[in-house]
């Protein structure tokens, strides 16, 4: 957890969530700002391709879509001033592609993809 001590506004950087444990959780409800994992669309992804043998909760990281990913994690964080931005995107994920039908879902949920030169106030 960042915090600026002088607005008091903290961010929440996790570019690798394998799993999520309570404590997690908390510290992810408290923050203004959310810099999560965004490596992998599903959990087959890479292997589907043939890049890997580990799927990605195999390397520590959790999907977005499917139940329980991180989709549903972050529709959990019901507070509307939460900025939910994911981090770390593998160059499989079909996320990168702007206007793809993984991006417009991420949209609907309030989530943005990380990108070169974005910046953030807290």
């Amino acid at each position: 957890m960042l915090t600026n001590t002088a607005s008091g506004k903290c961010a929440f950087y996790a570019p690798g969530l394998g799993a999520l444990e309570p404590h997690i959780l908390d510290a992810m409800r408290l923050a203004d700002l959310l810099l999560v994992d965004g490596t992998v669309w599903t959990n087959d992804e890479m292997t589907r391709l043939g890049l890997t043998k580990k799927t990605g909760k195999d390397m520590g990281h959790l999907a977005q879509s499917g139940a329980g990913g991180m989709i549903d994690v972050l529709d959990s964080i019901d507070r509307a001033d939460v900025r939910k931005v994911l981090i770390h995107i593998n160059n499989t994920n079909p996320i990168l592609i702007e206007d793809g039908p993984e991006r417009r879902i991420l949209s609907e949920h309030g989530i943005e993809v990380a990108h070169d030169g974005m910046t953030f106030e807290l």
